[in-house]
């Protein structure tokens, strides 16, 4: 059966924002005053935007609203919070955001409010990049205040748009240089009731474990996990240390370095594949210690490159408590394909067992050349 317009997925990430899309900010805009003007918004929107990607078609909407717009930049911030609940999905959001990026860089205050207000619609975690350039201390004043608001979709911004290492953002030379500059909104933000917001804390604090790991365990051993919030961030904010076998980062989590453990069986199977194949790597864990333990158990495929060289990421297999003597039997199925994040090589793929931070067994795949 035919899907209608209203269930078809877009077939690129980047045509959430095509033209139907489009035509729901310019109905919008109609709806919501007669100072916008929608043909000019759809005229300057269309032209070009074939060619552009998800993020520059975010850019390039907002410079189409601001030709809708002309006049005040008050009054244009009135429109666009009165457009925003009637648009469709995240992204058109995003778009109206990056208008205050763009053209309210002169009126900082105003255009953080205003942030603060279109974030419930789609996130301003990019929009808000350029005041925290433009002046760092001042937008960081601003959303520690965020941090204490009744809305987690602020609350969450106040964590977010801070990120050192924000996935798909423009990067702050102050956060760069200092990435623990917004620690008093962390702090603030440690034990937050909503699951948004701490994934949102614990990605940032992940984003410090890269450039700061130091900083980052000191900090984290200092705060209380008797509330299973706090315990949940430091958790998931600890998950790139604890692939690295950071001894402080697993005993934050309750886990030694190290397992008192044998290793009876560890397999990948096929041993030879073709790109698109499943492989399934299989492990039988037993206890050799009379208390019981808790596991990370992870594994790390070295993954062929040109010229002879790997490129090794950790993926995670199972966290659980192994029962003195007993033995567990794990197993894992894994796709091997190509991703826009990761290209494929024919050749040996050495895959490690890591136990606890420790490398305790070996095998390996290897990728046959597909002539097709």
């Amino acid at each position: 059966m035919a899907m209608t317009n209203e269930t078809a997925a877009p077939a690129l990430l980047k045509d959430i924002l095509g033209p139907e899309a489009l035509a729901t900010i310019a109905d919008a805009g109609a709806a919501t005053s007669p100072r916008f003007d929608r043909p000019a918004f759809l005229s300057a929107a269309s032209d070009g935007l074939g060619a552009l990607s998800i993020m520059e078609r975010v850019r390039h909407i907002a410079d189409a609203l601001h030709a809708a717009l002309s006049g005040d930049y008050a009054d244009a911030l009135d429109i666009l919070r009165a457009m925003a609940p009637r648009l469709t999905h995240g992204f058109q959001a995003i778009a109206i955001t990056e208008y205050v990026a763009r053209y309210g860089q002169d009126d900082f205050d105003r255009s953080m409010a205003a942030l603060a207000d279109l974030t419930r619609f789609g996130s301003a975690e990019f929009a808000i990049r350029p005041f925290l350039a433009r002046d760092t201390g001042r937008a960081l004043a601003i959303m520690t205040r965020w941090a204490s608001s009744e809305d987690e979709h602020v609350r969450r911004l106040a964590s977010e748009g801070g990120r050192p290492r924000l996935p798909w953002a423009a990067r702050v030379p102050a956060l760069q240089d200092d990435p623990t500059l917004a620690a008093p909104i962390l702090e603030t933000l440690k034990a937050d009731p909503s699951l948004y917001v701490r994934k949102s804390v614990a990605n940032h604090l992940n984003d410090i474990a890269k450039d700061r790991p130091d900083w980052l365990l000191t900090r984290l051993a200092k705060w209380p996990q008797d509330d299973p919030h706090t315990a949940w961030i430091i958790r998931h904010a600890l998950r790139t240390l604890i692939k690295k076998g950071e001894p402080r980062a697993l005993a934050l989590i309750g886990v030694a370095h190290g397992a008192a453990v044998a290793i009876d069986h560890f397999s990948v199977e096929p041993r030879a594949i073709r790109l698109g194949d499943r492989i399934l790597i299989a492990v039988d864990i037993t206890s050799t210690s009379a208390e019981d333990q808790r596991l990370v158990v992870d594994y790390r495929i070295h993954y062929a490159r040109a010229g002879g060289k790997t490129a090794a990421k950790v993926f995670k297999l199972k966290t659980f408590e192994l029962v003195a003597g007993d033995t567990a039997k794990l197993g894992i199925r894994q796709a091997i394909q190509d991703f826009s994040t990761r290209r494929h090589h024919p050749g040996r793929h050495d895959v490690e067992l890591i136990v606890n931070g420790k490398t305790m067994a070996m095998a390996a795949f290897d990728i046959l050349f597909d002539p097709r």
